[in-house]
Order: structure tokens, then sequence, then C-alpha cells
């Protein structure tokens, strides 16, 4: 029998009408009621940080900007495929799989679930920038690992090197990928064969055991595999005591975050929208989601607390690797790009091939991301062009396209339609507001913000915290 709407229950709780259906309020000791179907707003909301192209835009240096006065800066996805620089008091830092929030002696940094994790890369890597400068001492105080957090082995490594040469012999194309075993090591999750941090601290002979499974299973698939187990695993059992100090069930860690005191938390975004395994010019894509939804998946945060997203943009465009690159200038252009950009892969070293932005693209990572607003990096870089060209259509055999394409085959074959936008021929690098850059510089940035309808909060005219212009 249904119940009318502000009636009374036959124990005398009240009830009040949402949406139609009754809400059922609970009496509390201290005499107050409250409604427990009434919404709450989020006490802590996740800043988020991405990558608007193929990566490589400058994330680092956004993260590093926002992480300064931040109490938690998160990854959610990726492994040490990733690569950001920061430069912090004239030293350069290089980070791949720690999150370059690290820096903020003041705030905590959390490595999720998302992430896979190769533990010889992680500890090389804070050594390595140990011996650069001070901003990582007592790195290991301030770093908390998810025990879900899935594991990359030295054999997950090697078989992504063979799975290259596999596909360069067969279909003489590989993927370009960056041969860290992310790839494989995402495959043994997805297959569930995968081991996790947590079962790294735990138990070691069961670990052990698991361990030898798995290696087994990838020498069946490919008997040229060299793997010497026994050794992997005293490495594996001396970083089980480094590690076990750093690690917390991730997603009562991140829920006290969310629900507790006040908190500034950022989310650190590794690669880019183009490149996510759902969302990106698949197959030349990373394994991971690296779109806002994986900051859900690869945190254990739910979606309303997910707050301003922020979209990483250079004001060119670049690509590692082999894939469709529709905006690419092969020519002279392409190479004042490369030089001036000094546009080489922080993790492989690779040169990246660059042509002009790609507002197509651009709007496409929005329409999966929602950015709240865009920081535009490297506008420096276009200083001594005469003219500067933006990708604003697409089309194939005349026909436009209404949409980013799925096909790769599709996208190999459009044609650009282009706006060509005045240059300012004069150096922006020591530009410290909005009014001083050259007009031209100004209606380059109106013109980006009026396509994708998406304000730039910042814009980026050199390598150091201070050359990032704050619009608003």
């Amino acid at each position: 029998m249904a119940m009318a709407a502000d009636s009374t229950m036959p124990n005398g709780q009240e009830t009040a009408s949402l949406n139609g259906e009754p809400a059922f309020k609970r009496p509390r000791e201290n005499g107050q009621v409250e409604s427990l179907r009434t919404p709450k707003e989020p006490r802590n909301k996740v800043t988020v940080v991405l990558g608007a192209q193929w990566g490589d835009e400058g994330k680092g240096k956004v993260v590093d900007l926002l992480a300064m006065d931040a109490d938690l800066v998160c990854r959610c996805q990726g492994g040490n495929n990733a690569g950001h620089t920061v430069v912090v008091d004239s030293v350069e830092y290089d980070f791949h799989l720690l999150p370059s929030g690290v820096l903020n002696k003041k705030a905590v940094s959390f490595i999720g679930n998302g992430v896979v994790i190769h533990l010889p890369g992680l500890f090389e890597e804070a050594e390595k920038n140990l011996q650069k400068g001070k901003g990582l001492e007592g790195w290991e105080e301030r770093l908390k690992i998810s025990d879900r957090a899935h594991i990359v082995f030295n054999f997950h490594q090697a078989v992504d090197g063979i799975q290259e040469q596999q596909r360069q012999l067969q279909a003489g194309k590989n993927l370009g990928t960056t041969k860290k075993g992310i790839g494989p090591a995402y495959s043994s999750k997805a297959a569930r064969n995968g081991l996790r941090v947590c079962d790294l601290v735990s138990d070691f002979t069961v670990f052990e055991e698991k361990f030898r499974v798995l290696a087994e299973h990838f020498l069946t698939m490919y008997p040229n595999l060299n793997v010497d187990i026994d050794n992997e695993l005293q490495q594996l059992k001396e970083y089980a005591e480094r590690l076990r100090p750093l690690v917390t069930d991730g997603v009562y860690f991140m829920h006290k975050a969310l629900t507790g005191p006040s908190k500034k938390i950022l989310v650190e975004g590794a690669n880019a929208a183009l490149l996510d395994i759902d969302f990106g010019t698949y197959p030349f894509v990373t394994s991971s989601n690296c779109t806002v939804g994986g900051v859900c998946t690869g945190l254990g945060v739910p979606p309303s607390y997910v707050g301003r997203v922020y979209g990483v943009v250079k004001a060119y465009t670049t690509r590692v690797g082999v894939g469709a690159f529709p905006t690419e200038q092969d020519n002279e252009v392409g190479n004042l790009l490369q030089s001036r950009g000094r546009e080489f892969g922080v993790t492989t070293d690779r040169q990246r091939r660059c042509g002009w932005l790609d507002l197509i693209l651009v709007r496409y990572a929005h329409m999966v991301n929602g950015f709240t607003a865009i920081a535009l990096t490297k506008l420096d870089i276009l200083d001594t062009l005469s003219e500067i060209k933006v990708g604003v259509a697409y089309s194939v055999d005349d026909e436009p396209l209404p949409s980013f394409p799925a096909n790769m085959d599709v996208l190999t074959r459009v044609s650009v339609k282009y706006e060509t936008l005045p240059g300012w021929c004069c150096s922006t690098e020591d530009v410290r507001c909005f009014e001083e850059l050259p007009p031209q510089a100004q209606s380059y940035i109106r013109f980006i913000e009026d396509f994708l309808q998406v304000p730039v909060k910042w814009v980026g005219v050199g390598k150091s915290r201070e050359s990032m212009i704050k619009l608003f």
C-alpha cells in the first residue's frame, strides 16, 4: 500500500516526498532528524590534469604548478611509459612512475590501483632524481601505493620487445611501444593471472608460486624468452621490504581523503586522450584509460567527486612513434617546431613528429573529458613563424567528416581544412601576463577558445613555473 507524501509512519518516524518516493528519516540521539536521502555535496573534489592530444603536452609543468599547494597528488593509470619533465630551481627532474607532485614536501603522493608498477624502475627513478637535486629528499616518507596496483615484471618488458619484433616481421609495422612492459602487464591483469602489490607484501611463498606459474605461462607462449626466474624472485623479495611501508588500502585511503577534513586533491594524468585504449587512435594507443574515466577506476573515486578537469594542449601537435597524424608537417615547418621545441621523448628519447595544432582532435578530447579549462603550452615555440595554421575540419574524398573517425584507415586518408592566422615574429619568453602578449598571440588564444568553447586558463611561454601565465 502506497504511503501518502508528508505522512507519518506507525512508529512515529516522518517521511517526506522525494521524486514520488517517501524519504525515510531516522531520528538521531541528539534529537536532530536527518534525511538519509538528501543528496550531500562531496566535501573534497579532485582536480584532474589530462593530456588532450598524443601526450608530451607539458602536463608535468601544469601539475607542478597546481601541486605547490596540494595536499594529495595522485597517479591513476599507466606506468613508466609516461614521462614528465619538471624544472624547479633550475634543476630538471624526470618522472615516469612517481607523481611529479612528489617535489612538494608538504603533500602526499599516491600511486593508485590503475597504475602498473615496475619496481626496479620506480626505485631507479627516485635515485636518479635524488642525484640531480634536493627536491626528492624524503620521498619514501610521503609516497603511498595502492595494494591493488599490478606489478610489471622484467619478463613483461622482454615480451613487449618480442611482440614489437613480431609485428614488424608479420605486418611490417610495429605499434611504437616504449617496450616498458606496459601492454603485457595490462594483458596479465585482464587475463586475471597478474600479480598485485598486495600479493608481493603478503606471504612470499605464495607469491613465489604464482610468479613461477605466470613466468611459465609466458615461456610457453614465447619459447625464446630469456627469463631468470630465481634472480628476479630474489630481487622482488628485497623490493618487498622497501615497498611494505609504502603500501596502503587504496580504496580506504582515497575515501578518507575525499570525505575527511578539507583537502586539495590533484590527479595527474599520464599519456593523453588520443592514446586512450578506448577513445584513442587504436591500435596505436597505450593500454589504459587516460581519459577522465580512468580517474574513477584507477583510484576508486566516485564520479560525483570529480571536480575541475583541465586539458593540457600544446600550441602545436606532436606524436611519438607510428600512427595517423593528419596535421603532420614533414617539411621545414615540422623541422622548425621539432628543433625549437626540443621534441624528444622523455621516456624513449625518440624524436617526435610535429605539425600544426589540430582543433578537431582537441574538440574530440573535450567531448570525452568535458574540460573545465585549457592549459595552452609552448606558445613561445611559434614565436618565429610569420603565419600559423590551425586544423579546423576534416574531409575524405571531398566529403566532410562530422566527427573524429574511429577507423585509422579513414584517419590516414583525411584532408585537413586549415585556418591561417598571422604570426607575431617576436619573443614571448619574458612575458608574464596576457596583456603583454603580442596582439596576434592573443588572437591565436582567442581563436582556440572560440572554436572549442572552452576557456584557456594558462598559457606557457617557457620551461619554468614562472613562465605559465595565468589568465583567470
